[in-house]
Formats: C-alpha cells, sequence, structure tokens
C-alpha cells in the first residue's frame, strides 16, 4: 500500500508541475460550450477527475465525461489506465524494438511486405536510385510518435541528390520507405493519405486479445492520418464495420468524409479476418510487451504492417457521437488485472 501510495503522490505533483491552467481552462471552456454546461463547474470537475482518477483533461474532453455520470465514467480505458497497463506488463528492456523505426523494420521484416532504405547507410547515388525507382517515398524519423517527423518526397522534385542526403539526414528523416499503396475501399473514402487500422491487442495465457479496433482516416494530401494532422477514426465491431460516425481529438464528428461524402458509418473494412490473423501472428513473436498497438494498412494484396506502438493509448467511445454511455473497461478486466 505505501508503494502504491509513494508513486500515486509523485504522480499528482508531477502533474501540478506541468499543469498549463490556461490551457486547461480554455478546454473547460470548449466543452461546457459543447454540452451546454457551465464552464466554472466543468473546470473543477475536470480538476478533481484528473486528482482522483488520473484522467488527463483531453480524455475528458474527447470521451465527453462532462455528460456522464461517475459510474458510466469508470468503465472508460482512459490514457492515464493504459499507461499503468504498460508500466504493469511491457518489459522496458524491448522498448526499443517498438519506438525505433529501424529497429521495427528488421525484427518485423517478414511483415512489411515492402522496400525500406537507411540514408545513413547509403550513398547520395544510392538513394537516388532508391526513390527514382520508387517514384515517390515516405521518409520517418526513426524515434517518433503521433506522426511526427513523417514526409513524403517525389523523386520529380530532387535534383542535388547529395543536398537531399544532407537534407535527409539533418532533418533525422534517415529511414525511407517504400509508399504503400492501400485498398480501393480505403481510397474511396480518404484518398490523400494511406489510412492505417488500429489493433490493439493484449497477450494474456497464450492467446492474443483485441482491446480495441479502430479505422483512422485522414484529411488532406499530408503524410500522416493521425488526428494531430486533422485526422479522425472510427471504432469497429469484431466484423470490421463502423459502429458510428468518425471523431477525434478536436471534437468534430463525422457522419461523412469532408473532402469525398464518404459515409463513415457505413464503413466496412476490407479483409478484416486477415487483418485480426496479421495482428495475432505479431502479438506472438514479441511476448516480452504483452499490450501492444498495432498500425496496419490493408492493400490490394492484403494487411501489411506499418508500425507497433508499446504505449497504446486510448481509442474509446464518444457518447455525443455513437449514443453509446459506456467505454470498454469492464471488458477488458476479464483478461487484463488492472
Amino acid at each position: 500500500m505505501g508503494i502504491n501510495l509513494s508513486s500515486r503522490v509523485g504522480y499528482l505533483v508531477e502533474r501540478a508541475r506541468v499543469l498549463d491552467l490556461a490551457s486547461v481552462v480554455e478546454r473547460a471552456k470548449q466543452t461546457a460550450r459543447q454540452h451546454s454546461r457551465c464552464w466554472p463547474v466543468v473546470l473543477g470537475d475536470m480538476l478533481l477527475e484528473s486528482f482522483i482518477h488520473g484522467t488527463n483533461f483531453q480524455d475528458y474532453l474527447d470521451w465527453d465525461f462532462a455528460i456522464l455520470k461517475k459510474a458510466e465514467r469508470r468503465t472508460y480505458l482512459t490514457n492515464a489506465i493504459s499507461a499503468h497497463i504498460v508500466a504493469k506488463y511491457n518489459d522496458p528492456e524491448y522498448f526499443d524494438q517498438l519506438e525505433n523505426k529501424i529497429k521495427f523494420n528488421e525484427r518485423f521484416g517478414e511483415f512489411l511486405h515492402r522496400e525500406w532504405f537507411v540514408v545513413t547507410d547509403h550513398s547520395a547515388e544510392e538513394l537516388r536510385e532508391f526513390v527514382t525507382r520508387q517514384g515517390k517515398v515516405i521518409a520517418k524519423v526513426p524515434v517518433s510518435n503521433s506522426g511526427y517527423g513523417v514526409d513524403l518526397y517525389r523523386a520529380e522534385e530532387v535534383d542535388d541528390w547529395e543536398g537531399f542526403r544532407e537534407f535527409l539526414v539533418k532533418r533525422d528523416q534517415t529511414l525511407l520507405e517504400e509508399y504503400i499503396v492501400q485498398h480501393e475501399d480505403l481510397m474511396a473514402v480518404a484518398p490523400g493519405t494511406v489510412n492505417t487500422t488500429r489493433v490493439t491487442t493484449f497477450l494474456h495465457d497464450g492467446e492474443v486479445e483485441v482491446v480495441s479496433f479502430a479505422q483512422k482516416f485522414g484529411v488532406g494530401s499530408g503524410a500522416s492520418d493521425q488526428q494531430a494532422f486533422g485526422g479522425f477514426f472510427v471504432l469497429l465491431d469484431e466484423n470490421g464495420r463502423a459502429i458510428s460516425p468518425g471523431y477525434g481529438s478536436h471534437q468534430h464528428i463525422y457522419g461523412v468524409h469532408p473532402e469525398t461524402g464518404a459515409s463513415i458509418p457505413d464503413f466496412q473494412l476490407p479483409e478484416t479476418p486477415a487483418v485480426l490473423r496479421l495482428c495475432a501472428e505479431l502479438a506472438l513473436t514479441i511476448p516480452e510487451i504483452p499490450y501492444i498497438a498495432w498500425d496496419v494498412v490493408v492493400t490490394p494484396e492484403g494487411p501489411i504492417i506499418v508500425e507497433g506502438n508499446r504505449t497504446p493509448g486510448a481509442y474509446e467511445n464518444k457518447p455525443s457521437a455513437t449514443g453509446i454511455w459506456t467505454g470498454s473497461l469492464p471488458r477488458i478486466r476479464e483478461y487484463i488485472d488492472i
């Protein structure tokens, strides 16, 4: 008990140290406007929820806690609870197998089904040959998250390959990958980005459980479908069918994709059984990290892995979008001791 209390106090002290009160107040006002509440009351509730349960302020907004009863809130897998699962089950000695994208490609190469290239291991001429052959490539910073440090480059836009190599090294974008061609059903919804399927798994007694299953969609023509770049997601049922409109951390609800008009509630993920089989196979190869979020893309030839995330975060239900007032935690507690 003493250790748990000490850890809890340390966590609260750290949260207080980095608290940006102006940002919290703005979130409270945003939430109050969205749900017709009094913002000082919402602010107090946000702070109390954070202090007692560790719920971060963005989760409070994203999962509509302002309109949920206390018992309903406790059914949600928040980012704080997800971080607790990581700390309890995932072995830090193996984190770099997922965090470092070059090491990830080396370990999971048989599941990539695409070419990749490490800039610092090759000359400018070899770089020219690779990028020219691909036509366009995705460049990545080896250790980054949330889609940061990822860009799309086209061979036709480069005329100085030595300068381009220096540019990539300076930006630490030393991993280049073949551009993924996605399935036509994904193209029909959001053709501007490669749209990944997020499958979070937990390896339990030799069995792979699916913690969450969601489809992400990009907006625009950037290199990332992440919410930080305007993207959104929709939860999928066990058959890969969307359960609601889409939503993201920017509080918009998407009945249709804003660029193509494609219906989000009518979305059906192609190759769903193959996607889930792939993630189960991947999970079994790294038992040292039982709790992982896999990003997969369905291609015309089948699903391929993009990356694995050792800090899965939370992909949960948003009541104002779904009409469902509870989260996934009761189901997850059946196989994860939290």
